[in-house]
């Protein structure tokens, strides 16, 4: 079944905006949505999916990469001996790759293709989940259930923007840049901080309590359910204005002015908030300017930096075994206090 468009999802503003600032700028640092059960994160991760620009990728390369990088190709797509400089390039589906959690670290990182090795006594690399995702977007569902030693290898290859394999006789490297976005249940436990510092955005889904929003859901859902292809295109006119928009504010997103007030407002929030290194400025400034983008904006506003705050910095604060207070109403309050002042 195909995906459930994006347009149509009914609420859920906040993790819609947050996953396109993420398509917007790969560099804001992924999404994390956590929240209520049955509230449409997964579908609302998945039918981002159809709305992405293709992108331009070497031809027959495993991991897609750039024609118009050199710098940052594999191995197989630089310039070997007899290999041309510029190669042929093709349009592909920017891809969003699931990660389950029962997943091994072979299947993730790559490994030995044993049927080439048997047969044909070959070695030759199989690439892993992690080749597939390159330029596009990773996926885990109850991500704060991961296996540790799943954890420790996102880390490395999140830090790096390299995969390396070196086992059974192989030593392989290749690039491995993508968007990780993550959902899950905080009541079914809490992530490793170091992976939740990985991530740009984070936000919060709740279950509707509005009686008209909960029947439009029900209702959506039951027709997409009874006539997938006709529900989807319905909608298909809203998702390819989306889809337009997410190329038009790429295109645009380096000409965005980011005046020095404003980083200074987002300097001031991470010191009122007491966030530790410099990853919240960075973000801060990242996704106000992609949101300005996503708006047709040509320079940054307080508004733009205020809308972006809490998704950027909620996931940010310590734990202040003094302060009840959930971390979303700390970074209301202290935004509050900010923009008044």
């Amino acid at each position: 079944m195909s995906a459930y468009p994006f347009s149509a999802i009914v609420g859920q503003d906040e993790i819609k905006t947050a996953l396109l600032i993420a398509a917007v700028d790969r560099n804001v640092g992924g999404v994390l949505a956590f929240g209520d059960r049955g509230t449409g994160k997964s579908t609302a991760i998945r039918a981002l999916a159809a709305l992405l620009p293709k992108l331009p990728v070497v031809k027959n390369c495993p991991y897609r990469c750039d024609p118009g990088a050199p710098a940052r190709r594999c191995e197989l797509c630089t310039g070997a001996p007899g290999k041309k400089t510029s190669p042929d390039a093709v349009q592909e589906p920017a891809p969003v790759v699931d990660l389950p959690l029962g997943a091994t670290e072979d299947r993730v990182v790559g490994a030995l293709d044993l049927e080439k090795a048997l047969v044909q006594g070959e070695k030759r690399f199989e690439p892993g989940l992690l080749a597939r995702a390159h330029r596009g977007f990773l996926y885990i569902d109850e991500v704060n259930l991961l296996d540790d030693h799943l954890v420790d290898v996102l880390l490395d290859v999140a830090a790096s923007g390299e995969n390396v394999v070196e086992r059974e006789g192989l030593s392989v490297r290749h690039p491995a840049r993508f968007v990780l976005v993550g959902s899950g249940n905080p009541e079914e436990g809490e992530l490793r901080p170091q992976l939740l510092d990985r991530f740009g955005l984070s936000a919060d889904v709740r279950t509707p309590t509005d009686p008209a929003a909960r029947i439009e859901i029900v209702r959506r859902r039951d027709a997409y359910e009874r006539d997938p292809q006709g529900f989807i295109a319905k909608w298909r006119r809203k998702d390819n204005a989306v889809r337009r928009k997410i190329d038009q504010a790429r295109q645009s997103l380096d000409d965005i002015e980011t005046p020095d007030a404003v980083l200074e407002r987002a300097a001031a929030l991470c010191i009122a908030l007491g966030t530790d290194g410099l990853r919240g400025e960075l973000t801060l400034m990242r996704a106000a300017r992609a949101m300005c983008a996503l708006e047709g904006k040509p320079v940054v506003t307080e508004d733009d930096l205020r809308h972006v705050a809490p998704m950027a910095m909620r996931h940010r604060l310590r734990k202040d075994p003094l302060d009840e207070t959930d971390a979303s109403s700390r970074v209301a309050r202290a935004i509050d206090d900010l923009f008044a002042a």
